[in-house]
């Protein structure tokens, strides 16, 4: 991802965000609230209008494909950063194709192998969990028995409407269809926002068991899940890359977390378990948004 700009209404929310997902494991996007964070997924799976470069290495050239082999790739930093592009392809040092993805639309994102639990979670309530499933396959034998192996409340509550679900369930349901297909990429926003402390161990369980087979790209609030989940991290600030390195080193440097992120990397380790913690203003989770920046953002 190489200087990626969005403007939604007139106000500037990223100013040239830069960073590599990890091809493997969890990589965490970290900030305080109004960072940038969902915008910059959001404008990764061209939900919002951007300029920059997002290339996704190992794509397929063939943007008509209905789905995407699983191989270990992931987003890489390109050396042309074209303001508001077409797709392109090009050969990615490792040897993968590499694939603009800014010009984009997000149905042909999504076919390059992009799985995306937005922060709302996004399923349809008047549907069952089981048509809410079907409505993602993108394969041609969707991983029903990795979705059911990983979540198998889901597949005990099949044919409950999803709108009568716990949050947890539903986020368990929207972790679950991106896993239905060969993703190349997984991304989750949030997806222990809210939740409580014995959902949270299991959606982290969910992840780590993901992040074992494709890379994930983590928007998170909770330091203790990132501690345990992410071997890399990016932090943004005021829509910029502010930091990017290893996880255990930022949360280890007590006077860089609490620059970086309003909390410190050490201490409060009962508080952040608990899921009480937000790396956002002043440190204690409120829920509430700052406006400007964060308004835009969930437009």
């Amino acid at each position: 991802m190489r200087d990626l700009r969005v403007v939604i209404d007139g106000v500037h929310i990223l100013h040239g965000v830069e960073f590599e997902v990890a091809p493997t494991g969890v990589t965490a996007l970290l900030g305080r609230n109004g960072a940038g964070k969902t915008t910059t997924v959001r404008a990764v799976m061209g939900l919002v209008p951007r300029t920059g470069s997002v290339r996704l290495v190992g794509a397929s050239s063939d943007l008509g494909s209905g789905s995407a082999a699983n191989s270990g790739v992931g987003t890489g930093a390109c050396a042309d950063a074209a303001g508001g592009g077409t797709a392109g392809g090009g050969t990615a040092g490792g040897g993968g194709t590499e694939l603009e993805l800014i010009g984009l639309p997000t149905h042909l994102i999504v076919r390059q192998g992009i799985g995306y639990a937005p922060e709302d979670r996004g399923i349809f309530a008047g549907l069952t969990v089981a048509e809410n499933l079907r409505l993602a396959e993108r394969d041609a034998t969707p991983a029903y028995p990795l979705v059911h192996e990983i979540f198998p409340e889901l597949k005990r509550r099949a044919g409950q409407l999803a709108g009568t679900l716990s949050g947890g369930q539903q986020q368990m349901l929207a972790i679950g269809r991106t896993l239905l297909n060969g993703n190349r990429l997984i991304i989750a926003d949030e997806p222990t926002k809210g939740l409580a402390p014995k959902i949270v161990a299991e959606v982290a369980e969910a992840l780590a068991r993901v992040a074992e087979a494709v890379p994930v790209l983590l928007v998170e609030q909770n330091l203790a899940l990132v501690r345990r989940l992410a071997g890399r991290c990016v932090v943004l600030a005021d829509g910029l890359t502010a930091h990017a390195g290893e996880t255990a080193e930022l949360l280890a440097d007590e006077a860089a977390a609490r620059r970086l992120l309003g909390v410190g990397g050490r201490g409060g380790r009962g508080g952040e378990a608990r899921g009480g913690l937000a790396v956002g203003e002043g440190g204690a989770r409120t829920g509430g948004r700052r406006p400007g920046d964060e308004r835009a953002v969930e437009l």
